[in-house]
């Protein structure tokens, strides 16, 4: 069985509802459940949670999806408080047990102290921002992608527990100019080649 532990950050605040992640979480949660082979443990961080069992989660899966919103450039503050109590919560319990450094050569190694070595990960994201503000020249994100822009230091910080990046996918100009029907179907060929038509095992 692969273990999938989803988490949705779409928090709820403002005028978001978050609606358009609990669409994307629900759809993910019922995509692996009618499939052989998987088993799914979930995570609302509206919702109230325990730290310690979070952390077991994370050492429980194989794969952590996450679902986020990008709010002003990063995700949501809620989210993030998610990630810094959980990720304190695991601090050599789990999730990471230091930096990594030793004291006898402190400037080599950073970032390889991680304990969730042998796990992926994969991560959404939802934007207002059309597609073509990171693709075209003199448009807002200078034509750097999601990935390697905004959500660079999210990657990073995954990669810091020792978990390897599955290529994740974004959703793009979903307050203006929104297709459910659209996003749902691409997301679903994007798991369906990733989980079912490639060994994650051979891949890691």
């Amino acid at each position: 069985m692969t273990k999938i532990f989803i988490i949705n950050g779409g928090q709820k605040f403002g005028h978001s509802g978050g609606r358009f992640n609990e669409t994307i979480a629900a759809a993910t949660a019922q995509f692996f459940e009618n499939e052989p082979g998987f088993e799914v443990k979930t995570t609302n961080i509206n919702d109230k949670y325990d730290p310690k069992a979070e952390v077991e989660k994370y050492v429980w899966a194989d794969v952590i999806i996450y679902h986020t919103p990008v709010w002003w450039f990063q995700v949501p503050h809620g989210f993030k408080q998610y990630i810094d109590v959980v990720f304190t919560e695991g601090h050599q319990n789990g999730i990471y047990l230091s930096d990594g450094r030793s004291s006898a050569n402190p400037k080599i190694n950073y970032g390889t102290g991680g304990m969730l070595h042998g796990r992926k990960y994969m991560v959404t994201s939802s934007w207002n921002a059309p597609e073509e503000a990171f693709t075209l020249p003199n448009e807002f994100f200078m034509q750097t992608n999601v990935d390697d822009g905004v959500l660079f230091g999210f990657h990073r910080m995954n990669a810091f527990t020792g978990m390897s990046r599955i290529d994740g996918i974004h959703f793009h100009d979903v307050e203006k100019n929104a297709d459910i029907a659209s996003d749902l179907k691409r997301y679903e060929a994007h798991l369906r080649q990733n989980f079912l038509q490639q060994d994650l095992a051979a891949s890691a």
